[in-house]
C-alpha cells in the first residue's frame, strides 16, 4: 500500500473512533441513571459499580484510539 493511502485510512479511522468516543461519552453523561439501572439489573451490579466500569471502559477505549489509530497516523505524517 502507498503511504498516502495508509495516511488517509488512519486519518479517517481516527475521526471515526473519536466521533464514536465522543458520542458514547455524551450519551453516557446524559443517560447515566438509566444506563446504571439497566446494566445493574442485567448484570447484578450496584449503580456505583456500573459507573466505574463505564468510565474504565471509556479510558481503555481512549488508549486504544491513541495506540491503533492516532499513533500510526501521526507517525505517517512525520515520515
Amino acid at each position: 500500500m502507498a503511504q498516502d493511502t495508509l495516511t488517509a485510512f488512519f486519518g479517517w479511522l481516527t475521526i471515526l473512533h473519536i466521533g464514536l468516543f465522543t458520542l458514547s461519552t455524551i450519551l453516557l453523561m446524559l443517560l447515566q441513571d438509566w444506563v446504571a439501572r439497566l446494566h445493574g439489573r442485567m448484570f447484578g451490579l450496584a449503580p456505583a459499580d456500573v459507573s466505574l466500569t463505564i468510565y474504565r471502559w471509556l479510558g481503555t477505549y481512549k488508549i486504544v484510539i491513541f495506540a491503533t489509530a492516532l499513533g500510526p497516523w501521526v507517525a505517517l505524517q512525520l515520515i
